[in-house]
């Protein structure tokens, strides 16, 4: 039979125990937070390097080299300081759903575009965009960027015009993971018909500017997959891309010859 002294020293083995396994587990913490924070300290400086070749004070598609997968559904929304042209409420940060669909009616001057927002890939993005949308911020906005070289893509978002505003805060970065790789090391091919964020080259820069893609196009897998266009919208984007664009930002890369203009936007 177990006297008191034998319990009392079973009781303090087994704290023992405990005690090591937590010293464990925080020194494998430690290594994998130091692993990280190599990690991004590369990325950025790739995304530098690839920021340098490209027009600069633009949010844009094809500027960044960072492929780090953001945890889904954790979602931060950061007041930017700016002082935004057409402000939005800032969504509140935390967890959101990651699962489910929602239909989305984008009527433009040259036609409709019908997208479904996927929040499976891009659950934050999916977030911010109703939260713009719910309060009118796309309406009678313009969509200010058409590439019809290299990457095939209409970009719109910005009340501005300009290629630099957004809302007044920022969300943090989803990267995909389910794209197919690109025709050379480091990209992704984006399918035609797919809806995705625009961003700068600084990390979690996202904001209000997003890109429909009208032909597959090959861009690091940085920016966040948040949806889908329909037929009839790929119909209006073929139309849109065929006009072309003005060479404003260099061959193949401007605006687009035939003025673009966000009417309305409603969940469906």
């Amino acid at each position: 039979m177990a006297t008191n002294q034998m319990r009392r020293e079973a009781a303090k083995r087994k704290l023992e125990r405990q005690r090591q396994r937590r010293i464990e587990r925080a020194r494998r913490r430690k290594r994998i937070a130091a692993i990280t924070s190599a990690a991004v300290v590369v990325v950025v400086v790739i995304a530098v390097v690839i920021l340098t070749t490209l027009p600069s004070g633009q949010e844009d598609p094809g500027t960044t080299g960072d492929t780090t997968t953001a945890a889904l559904g954790n979602c931060t929304f950061t007041p930017d300081g700016e002082a935004p042209a057409k402000p939005a409420p800032v969504p509140v940060s935390g967890q959101v759903a990651t699962t489910g669909t929602q239909a989305v009616q984008m009527q433009t001057s040259a036609g409709p575009i019908g997208l479904t927002l996927d929040r499976s890939t891009g659950p934050c993005a999916v977030e911010s965009f109703i939260n713009l949308t719910q309060v009118g911020y796309f309406d009678d906005t313009p969509c200010h960027r058409l590439t019809t070289e290299g990457i095939k893509v209409l970009q719109c978002g910005d009340p501005t015009g300009q290629g630099t505003g957004g809302p007044g805060y920022t969300i943090n970065d989803e990267p995909p993971t389910h794209l197919p790789p690109g025709p050379t090391a480091g990209t992704a091919t984006y399918p035609r018909g797919t809806l995705a964020m625009a961003k700068t080259a600084a990390p979690n820069s996202g904001g209000s500017q997003f890109f429909l893609v009208y032909e597959d196009s090959p861009l690091p897998p940085d920016y966040t997959v948040f949806g889908t266009v329909d037929e009839a919208g790929l119909a209006t984007l073929d139309k849109i891309a065929a006009a072309g664009d003005d060479g404003s930002n260099g061959p193949g890369d401007g605006r687009p010859t035939t003025q673009v203009t966000i009417e309305k936007v409603s969940l469906i």
